[in-house]
């Protein structure tokens, strides 16, 4: 490949809706359930007697659901976050709704793990439906930049 000068290579420019703020809401309502569901952790280790640097333990079933539905959320954050950001830069009150769906959805699916019953997490599944929709608004942010639509 050769060189490109800078001249040549295409900008874009971005302009922030105002209502973009309803995004920057739902992020600050994230931290707000991610430290709700880190505190239910440690409320879990204190009852069942889980010491620090465990992550999971054998000898407690009721431990591990509680810490399970507080470890998923964070293997699966990062991207719900920035198909929200993203996709809330050209459907901002859309994506802080799906937003908002999907933070419900995690509060449903860690109380239904909190029962000690793995599959009553399954309530939490309409999660999906924000999600999706948080992807979709994304792929039309990329499709658009690109002048495809």
């Amino acid at each position: 490949m050769g060189e490109v000068a800078l001249a040549e290579i295409a900008s874009v420019s971005l302009t922030i809706p105002s209502d973009y703020g309803y995004v920057v809401l739902v992020v600050v309502a994230t931290w707000i359930l991610l430290n709700w569901l880190a505190l239910q952790v440690m409320k879990a280790r204190k009852k069942y007697e889980v010491a620090y640097p465990k992550l999971y333990d054998e000898r407690s079933h009721d431990f591990n659901c509680v810490q399970r539905a507080h470890q998923n959320t964070l293997e699966n954050i990062t991207c719900f976050l920035l198909f929200l950001l993203i996709g809330g830069l050209l459907y901002p009150r859309l994506s802080a709704l799906f937003g908002i769906i999907y933070l419900a959805s995690r509060v449903v699916y860690a109380y239904g793990y909190y029962t000690g019953d793995p599959s009553k997490r399954n309530r939490g599944a309409f999660g999906y439906v924000g999600l999706l929709g948080l992807i979709v608004n994304t792929i039309l942010f990329a499709i658009s930049l690109l002048g495809w639509i």
